[in-house]
């Protein structure tokens, strides 16, 4: 199983920088998830609700430990939220596109987790299994 196969394959999922605003690709990858069946929660310090879901302020305030985390944040945030994915055991991370942390990249790898951050975008991904 390669990298996007094993991220794909998780129960549970979680997108940092999910967005109320339809526009924003943050908003565009929780959507995506949500409409391919998948257990998803937003991640979003200063948003209550999304797309009808309760919004989580950060990775230990969500009810479960997310098997996947996709990323949609400035590479700045992303080195937080990936500190924090670490911490509670995430899998799988993939970073979108603009999202990626070379440094953060590499601790994820060194605490066992399996790292997207290619360039390759799951909005792409999903759309063709649709």
């Amino acid at each position: 199983m390669n990298s996007i196969e094993k991220f794909l394959a998780a129960k549970t999922y979680a997108v940092a920088g999910a967005s109320n605003r339809q526009h924003k690709y943050g908003n565009k990858v929780f959507r995506a998830l949500l409409a391919a069946g998948r257990e998803t929660y937003p991640l979003n310090p200063v948003t209550e609700e999304i797309e009808g879901h309760k919004a989580y302020p950060k990775m230990a305030d969500l009810p479960i430990v997310p098997e996947s985390l996709s990323i949609i944040t400035p590479p700045e945030v992303t080195r937080k939220v990936i500190a924090d994915a670490i911490a509670a055991g995430v899998k799988n991370i993939w970073m979108q596109p603009g999202a990626e942390h070379e440094q953060a990249s590499e601790s994820a790898r060194e605490a066992g987790i399996n790292v997207i951050d290619d360039g390759s975008c799951i909005l792409v991904l999903l759309a063709r299994q649709s």
